[in-house]
């Protein structure tokens, strides 16, 4: 039986990427025209790595980052997303093995500052290590997550 690739194999894992590719006509209804720029995981990771201290992005800021490197329109919404998971998963796996330089995932957070509860241990967790760092976390209204106050 093939065994699974670790968090941190999944990041090393380029799959050919980035690239730069043309919007198709069903994206181009949400995303409007021109060209998708579609990180490596490896990308989005260093991006987030380079948050500092107290600092914070969002997915879409990474996005942002992305397509200005690559001369795009846009960067990928789902590809960002999924590789700032994985990056999140590999920090959390590296630290686990003892690693001390990890990347802090923590910093990233969703739209309007919101925090992701798809990261290991949660938005507990995530809450935890921003409030370590001087966030104050307010609760979302309705059914949105969590979010840093004055985000």
């Amino acid at each position: 039986m093939k065994q699974r690739k670790s968090w941190q194999e999944k990041l090393e894992d380029s799959k050919g990427l980035p690239k730069v590719e043309k919007i198709t006509e069903k994206m181009s209804k949400k995303w409007g025209s021109g060209t998708v720029a579609i990180p490596s995981p490896k990308e989005a990771d260093e991006i987030m790595r380079r948050v500092p201290e107290c600092k914070l992005i969002t997915i879409n800021q990474i996005r942002e980052v992305i397509a200005k490197k690559h001369k795009a329109t846009i960067g990928c919404p789902m590809t960002t997303g999924i590789f700032a998971w994985i990056a999140a998963h590999a920090a959390e796996e590296a630290r686990a093995e003892g690693k001390k330089n990890i990347t802090p995932y923590w910093r990233t957070l969703k739209s309007e500052g919101e925090l992701n509860e798809k990261y290991p241990g949660g938005v507990e967790t995530q809450a935890k290590h921003l409030k370590e760092e001087g966030h104050i976390i307010e609760q979302g209204k309705g059914r949105k997550s969590p979010r840093v106050k004055n985000f």
